[in-house]
């Protein structure tokens, strides 16, 4: 009787202990498009001490991978669309990746491969079918590849595509079928996957559903039980447009005779700044809803019983980031570019209000910031050094709806000067814009504005993260600095397409003040006004009395 009561009790409390979602489930996004990147090793260790087992990298860079040797963190590693047109047309080339990049890694501390992720998201319709006859050619070459090198049992080769690929008609996620311009083009993929044991890998980002379209209900796009902003299917409720959209890649897939493909979705997440929608607050309430979900493990509706492999997008902000696709697409770490925690977050989906681990022994440089210089005696041309400052630094957090909007023209300002001046590394060159600018000691953070202070960098060998700079406005400057001087960016991976596809970092400068004001911009009233202006058809040159455009 005693044993029995003893196993009835042991049962009741395996009911009610809340469920969470297994390691393996979880991964995250570790992109290095930054003018400061923190120390690989540095991150590895903030990936282990969060309990995280999977990583998705973008490129295969060497120190990056140096530090996750010998850790046991499953990785899957990217190539870029850039390299699908070589890869296609010369199995030499696959051969070549493949030694420099999994092979040399295969020593006894070896790096955990699972995946090669070739291109990334290759089949937008903005890239207008450049890559849609290369992609499956690049995938057959490396796992040729792999295979030849003894490694294609244990790595799987798959490609991450957008949602874009699939469609349905009537808006029904059981409706769904891949896009009729690549529905072939899909058939032959996934039965490449289907061959090989790989999974389908689809990058969803319900963030742009709000961002994209007013009036989409905001619910919708989060995990929540309200019926009002449901969609039904057939009697079917979806309560949140990720399920909804999964399903409809579910139904795609059934309809090209794949039913039993594997789904990972390779990015999803939610950004924190740049946008009215891009909060901490609602990040916290999407990652809430999302790893609830998973821990309940109870899938969607068309695949019940066990939810897709996840990989948060992203781990770290990175500045360098092209703001193509808006403003907020430097902000979708769940870590600030320091590897600080932004919002509490429970990763075991239990919702408990716990704090992520950050990095540790970052170096920061000094505790200095540059801000604005209101006893400067000019100050005429305000809006010009502000304007310059923005197109060669990380303004985003200044535009309608962002942690420093609304503030001001002294706010706009010091945010402005500090960001320059912190990725130029607080040379004291950085912190003068003729006088309109002063180092000063004391932090000037206000609320949701915060005003960083950039860490001692580590420098990848990719030229995805070029910083170098263009030298600040002085009295003798007649004009601008060539684009070429300029940060630059590679493809970044972006869940919308970018607009252009050249190297120079092409920022969209948003802030033009205009001062109507008595002495010294005391007792003012300011007019800002938020304008997009292209950078790269207008360079501004500053003079001692006039700003020229080229």
């Amino acid at each position: 009787m005693v044993q029995a009561q003893v196993f009835l009790w042991a049962y009741v409390l395996l009911i009610f202990v809340p469920a969470s979602i297994e390691a393996q489930e979880l991964g995250v996004n570790w992109g290095v498009i930054a003018s400061h990147p923190l120390d690989p090793k540095i991150v590895v260790q903030m990936i282990k001490d969060n309990g995280i087992k999977k990583v998705k990298i973008f490129h295969a860079e060497p120190q990056v991978l140096d530090a996750l040797a010998g850790t046991g963190l499953e990785v899957m590693v990217g190539i870029p669309n850039e390299s699908l047109k070589s890869l296609s047309q010369k199995y030499s080339v696959a051969q070549a990746w493949v030694k420099a990049n999994i092979t040399a890694y295969m020593g006894k501390k070896r790096v955990n491969f699972k995946y090669v992720a070739v291109g990334n998201e290759p089949f937008l319709t903005s890239y207008n079918g450049t890559f849609t006859n290369l992609t499956l050619p690049a995938m057959k070459n490396v796992l040729k590849a792999l295979n030849e090198a003894g490694h294609g049992k244990d790595i799987k080769v798959s490609s991450p595509l957008n949602g874009d690929v699939y469609t349905t008609p009537t808006y029904k996620p059981s409706d769904g079928i891949f896009r009729p311009d690549i529905a072939d083009t899909m058939g032959d993929i996934c039965s490449f996957l289907d061959e090989n044991g790989a999974a389908f890998i689809v990058n969803i980002y319900p963030f742009l559903n709000l961002y994209q379209n007013p009036g989409f209900p905001e619910n919708y796009a989060f995990f929540g039980n309200d019926d009002s902003s449901s969609m039904d299917d057939h009697g079917v409720k979806y309560r949140s447009v990720l399920d909804a959209n999964i399903d409809t890649l579910v139904a795609a897939l059934k309809v090209a005779k794949f039913p039993d493909i594997p789904i990972i979705v390779g990015e999803v997440g939610w950004p924190t700044d740049g946008n009215l929608y891009a909060t901490t607050k609602n990040a916290k309430r999407f990652y809430d809803g999302l790893l609830k979900k998973m821990a309940k493990n109870d899938g969607t509706p068309l695949r019940p019983k066990t939810y897709p492999d996840v990989y948060m997008f992203s781990l770290l902000d990175e500045d360098l980031k092209s703001v193509d696709p808006g403003m907020f697409e430097r902000h979708w770490g769940i870590f600030s570019f320091d590897g600080q925690p932004k919002y509490p977050m429970d990763l075991s989906g239990k919702g408990q209000n716990k704090s992520l681990v950050g990095g540790k022994n970052v170096p920061y440089m000094e505790k200095q910031w540059c801000v604005y210089n209101e006893d400067a005696s000019d100050q005429k041309d305000l809006n010009v050094k502000v304007a310059w400052a923005c197109n060669n630094t990380d303004c985003t957090t200044l535009v309608a709806g962002a942690s420093c909007s609304g503030m001001g023209i002294e706010t706009n300002a010091s945010v402005a000067f500090n960001m320059y001046y912190q990725m130029s590394n607080q040379s004291k060159a950085a912190c003068d814009f003729q006088g309109l600018a002063k180092i000063v000691k004391r932090d000037p953070s206000n609320g949701t504005c915060k005003f960083p202070i950039m860490i001692k960098s580590f420098q990848p060998t990719s030229t995805s993260t070029s910083t170098s700079k263009r030298s600040p406005p002085s009295a003798s400057s007649n004009s601008s600095s060539s684009p070429s001087d300029s940060p630059s960016t590679s493809p970044s991976p972006s869940p919308f397409p970018p607009l252009y596809h050249s190297p120079p970092l092409l920022f969209l400068f948003f802030v033009t003040i205009f001062a109507v004001c008595h002495y010294k911009y005391r007792d003012c009233d300011f007019l800002i006004a938020y304008a997009i202006v292209d950078i790269s058809i207008v360079d501004i040159a500053v003079s001692d009395n006039i700003v020229v455009t080229a």
